[in-house]
């Protein structure tokens, strides 16, 4: 048995022989710690079957075969969309989101509901709890296994004996090994842990599902190098005050990472929304000012959504800007055309802008509709709620064309709207569509058709 010391930076993981002030891969200063860590020539996991290693050949890639990639469907579509089509066997899939925001509960759900056998390895919660959390969901599983442990070697030998088709580990940050003589949640036990697991998976094509805390900044606790060594890393995010949870890709070796999943918390569990657009539409803006509704994508799903603005004088002297889901220097540049090109002297009022629902949208196919708020609400003049909006507004204040626009007016039309503004520029429309198509190739002639 061997003893080291060595230094690790404790925002991205790198590695030092002596103490450093600032860390030459991060940038960060103050970072770098001293930890101990102790080597033992056992492996944690060994695999039996495979004893003998074959020595990896190098081919053309001409000759490299393609085979169908199988997948494990879970009952849960939402995660199934928004993992590219199902669980990829052997994939190591790090799921992050603040406290109390739901991951154990979006997993212990998923576990309850899949046919094959589940293994739930929890280390912040007891036997109990996952069973009183588990008929609070009204569903029970036979072939779902519960184990409370934290040493990665107590439960290696659990999962030689269950033999379980999918692994659960909450957390990551809770995991210890023997072979590294340091607290649990530091980086040598975390990089230690998650690199146990993931040989396991890839060694068994046994899928392992692992939660991670995060920092006051929203990142994942622990070395930068844990999100690079999973396949796929989850992001699940909402208000803990409100009922909306969206599961979000940030990266997926498997499929998309654009693509979004839409829940709703309950007492029951989370459930699935069908329709997005249900919950990012008020049904009282009727005949309120300052409401407008965009068509935009979130990775191959088209969602309404429905923009907020609010112009008011400036009370201070110095207006306001602010933002909420959506882009603040974008606004300026959105600002600075209606002034120069509209006339409107917006540079003493106050602009709040909101994006309903509480999501972040990026896509600036939403222009257009942020324009027209701010203009209804400048005006005082209510935008009707059967118009939505969906084009890119430029420097020049022209009308520029958006992608995949027959998705969008398409969800437009399933859900009722009327009329949809769009750019001229545009490729012309295959499809023939009922709702009527508007389009414009200035911003002069929006505001024409709806406040003059």
């Amino acid at each position: 048995m061997k003893t080291k010391t060595t230094f690790f930076c404790q925002n991205c993981g790198a590695q030092y022989p002596k103490w450093m002030g600032q860390c030459q891969s991060c940038g960060e200063w103050n970072t770098i710690v001293e930890e101990v860590v102790k080597k033992d020539e056992n492996k944690p996991w060994k695999n039996k079957e495979s004893t003998t290693k074959r020595l990896a050949k190098a081919e053309k890639i001409v000759n490299v075969t393609l085979d169908k990639e199988h997948r494990i469907y879970s009952t849960d579509k939402e995660l199934d969309h928004v993992l590219g089509g199902g669980i990829v066997p052997g994939s190591v899939i790090l799921i992050g989101g603040e406290p109390g925001i739901g991951k154990s509960t979006l997993l212990l759900q998923i576990a309850l509901n899949l046919k094959p056998k589940v293994l739930y390895v929890s280390g912040e919660e007891s036997s109990t709890q996952l069973k009183m959390r588990a008929e609070r969901l009204n569903n029970s599983n036979s072939e779902c296994f519960l184990l409370t442990e934290t040493n990665t070697q107590n439960i290696f030998r659990q999962i030689t004996d269950i033999q379980p088709d999918i692994l659960i580990v909450d957390s990551i940050q809770t995991l210890h090994t023997d072979y590294i003589d340091n607290l649990p949640g530091s980086i040598s036990q975390i990089r230690e842990a998650a690199g146990e697991l993931i040989k396991f998976a890839k060694e068994t094509a046994t899928p392992v599902f692992i939660i991670g805390h995060i920092t006051k900044e929203g990142n994942i606790a622990g070395p930068k190098i844990l999100e690079h060594m999973v396949d796929v890393v989850l992001q699940f995010e909402g208000d803990r005050h409100h009922v909306y949870r969206i599961l979000r890709a940030l990266k997926n070796r498997f499929g998309a990472t654009s693509e979004i999943g839409i829940y709703e918390m309950h007492a029951q569990g989370l459930r699935i929304v069908d329709n997005p657009s249900e919950i990012l539409i008020s049904a009282n803006t009727k005949d309120l000012s300052g409401s407008a509704i965009a068509a935009t994508l979130e990775g191959n799903r088209p969602l309404m959504i429905e923009v907020q603005a609010l112009v008011s004088n400036a009370v201070y002297g110095t207006p306001q800007r602010s933002a909420t889901g959506y882009h603040l220097r974008r606004l300026h540049m959105l600002l600075a055309v209606l002034e120069k090109r509209l006339g409107f002297k917006l540079g003493a009022k106050d602009v709040f802008l909101n994006i309903a629902g509480g999501i972040q949208v990026a896509d600036p196919a939403i222009d257009l509709s942020v324009i027209t708020a701010i203009l209804s609400s400048y005006e005082n003049i209510a935008v009707s709620q059967k118009i939505c909006f969906a084009a890119e507004v430029g420097l020049a204040g022209e009308i520029r064309p958006v992608s995949r626009l027959e998705q969008r007016i398409a969800e437009a039309e399933k859900l009722g709207f009327e009329k949809i503004f769009v750019s001229k520029f545009n490729k012309a429309i295959q499809k023939n569509f009922k709702i009527e198509l508007v389009q414009v190739t200035k911003v002069e002639e929006v505001y024409k058709s709806l406040f003059v």
